[in-house]
């Protein structure tokens, strides 16, 4: 594979991130955590399958360093399911959501979270 094969084709930059989230579904609610995170979506393990294109609600607990202390911050937004995925041998779906109706200030939020993982990385 070469060096134009690796670099990242999404807008937002995602990190491979565990944050708390809870989906509001037609069909269920579901309580989860996130594998990977970006400002503009998530992509977490859900017990449900999700149809594609199914709208949600998505509630994320982002942890926030604020005055030297961790805080959580709640973050409700829209989202819509873009893609989901069979876990062989389990019962569970990987679902990729794409935040469709946020916040300018919780996006924000979430790219501040995202650059501050981010910066904490070892180089290599």
């Amino acid at each position: 594979m070469s060096q134009k094969d690796l670099v990242e084709k999404r807008r937002s930059p995602r990190i491979e991130h565990s944050v708390p989230v809870k989906i509001c579904a037609p069909c269920a609610d579901l309580v989860t955590e996130t594998r990977n995170i970006s400002r503009s979506g998530a992509y977490c393990r859900v017990s449900k399958y999700l149809e594609p294109m199914t709208k949600l609600q998505v509630t994320l607990m982002l942890p926030v360093k604020k005055e030297g202390k961790l805080r959580t911050r709640k973050i409700v937004c829209m989202g819509v399911v873009v893609r989901v995925e069979n876990v062989p041998f389990e019962d569970s779906f990987n679902v990729a959501i794409f935040f469709n109706e946020i916040k300018p200030a919780d996006s924000r939020a979430l790219s501040e979270h995202v650059q501050g993982v981010l910066a904490e990385k070892p180089a290599g």
